[in-house]
């Protein structure tokens, strides 16, 4: 562990909050902890006051917990001093009643953080559970300047660059957009079988092993569906029936199911339509993939796709899901930060094609009827220019440079 180049993630973090990192697996929280960890060492700190435990270790599996304090009553041994010892608990959300006793540690003013990859840890209930002792922060995918300096690449890209950087910058993108930003697939040759790796682990133990499927076909096939559709709204009804026609006879309610567990899972998040009513914006969201790569694996030829998606994974970073949406009323735009008054249309290329420029300028004519003074932003795979239609001022910017303008 010694040896391990500490690249610090860019997130900032506060020295006496306890914290609950969540997010897809392989994307960084053990990381965050181990970060934590240095930094604790680094204050002086010593090792036997740190407890770390991982609960995916197999030796754990029949753990409940009631015997969670054991952790506690042997780290108060280890560490030999009145001191409380510092808890790191990794993957937590695989003891059942976890909660109470994080929160009974909390309220003991123990320094406590946990991870977990499913979102279910995170339901209502246990959320007030933990109510204002934990700051949740969610991990995601390198971010394109995390994933820049990952490469050894620390220039600031955005200053005047000569044609040698830009189109250094432009390979890495390329990368990037394809084969994903997990952490540990900067230094991977084979990127492809490492990203079924993970597919596989969260296809088979956070999807269809922790909610006991059966039918692991019906959830290749929505999976699969939902691939070829995101950048389009996608029903729950409309889902089921292409099930159907597909020779898959499932109902409505069990669909809905399967797809939270998709969303518990951190594979896939949705976005909702903001010009929407209320059961509207639950039924027919946006689907994406919670990295590029990921959705890479389930398509062909998804160049454009993975282009969007990969705007609406920053947008999130950006800006937390809740505060990002699509815009769908007579009118089609990609998305709608209200935060920001910020309108965001997504297009492979925009200058040289006249059909494809028209119709995503004029999207943002129409949308300035019900919304007025938008910024308007059109993010590409390599154009810029500014852009007048009808009184309204468009910033079209390479995605690789709205990336990094952060």
């Amino acid at each position: 562990m010694h040896n391990i180049v500490l690249r610090t993630r860019q997130y900032f973090l506060e020295a006496n909050v306890n914290y609950c990192f969540v997010g897809i697996r392989r994307t960084g929280k053990s990381y965050m902890m181990y970060q934590q960890i240095k930094q604790l060492e680094a204050d002086g700190i010593p090792l036997s006051q740190i407890i770390y435990v991982n609960f995916e270790d197999e030796r754990l599996l029949e753990m409940t917990a009631e015997d969670l304090n054991l952790i506690l009553e042997i780290g108060l041994e280890i560490s030999e001093t009145d001191i409380k010892p510092y808890l790191f608990l990794d993957e937590i959300q695989n003891i059942n009643g976890w909660e109470k006793f994080v929160r009974r540690i909390a309220d003991m003013k123990y320094r406590i953080n946990i991870t977990g990859s499913n979102s279910k840890m995170l339901s209502s209930e246990i959320a007030s559970t933990l109510g204002g002792r934990f700051v949740i922060m969610n991990i995601y995918p390198y971010s394109f300047s995390e994933y820049l300096i990952a490469n050894n690449m620390t220039k600031n890209y955005l200053d005047v660059i000569s044609t040698k950087d830009r189109a250094d910058v432009q390979n890495q993108y390329n990368k990037y957009v394809t084969y994903g930003a997990f952490p540990e697939l900067v230094e991977i040759r084979n990127k492809r079988a490492f990203l079924s790796s993970i597919y596989q682990t969260v296809y088979l133990g956070d999807i269809i092993t922790r909610n006991k499927i059966t039918n692991d076909f019906a959830i290749r096939l929505i999976l699969k569906k939902i691939a070829e559709s995101v950048t389009k709204p996608l029903s729950y009804n409309r889902l089921t029936n292409i099930l159907k026609s597909s020779g898959m006879s499932i109902g409505k309610q069990t669909v809905i199911n399967y797809v939270s567990y998709m969303t518990d899972s951190y594979l896939l998040f949705t976005l909702q339509n903001y010009a929407a009513k209320l059961v509207e914006k639950e039924t027919s969201p946006k689907y994406y993939f919670m990295d590029t790569g990921l959705l890479g694996l389930m398509l062909l030829d998804c160049k454009s796709a993975q282009l969007e998606n990969l705007v609406a994974i920053e947008l999130m970073r950006r800006y937390g899901t809740e505060n990002v949406y699509f815009f769908e009323n007579n009118v089609e735009i990609d998305f709608y930060v209200p935060l920001d008054n910020l309108a965001i249309q997504v297009s492979m290329q925009v200058l040289d094609n006249i059909d494809t420029r028209e119709r995503e300028t004029r999207a943002f004519v129409k949308l300035n009827n019900f919304i007025p003074n938008a910024k308007c932003i059109l993010i590409t795979n390599s154009e810029e220019a500014v852009i007048d239609c009808d009184g309204i001022n468009i910033e079209v910017i390479p995605i690789w440079k709205w990336l990094l303008d952060n």
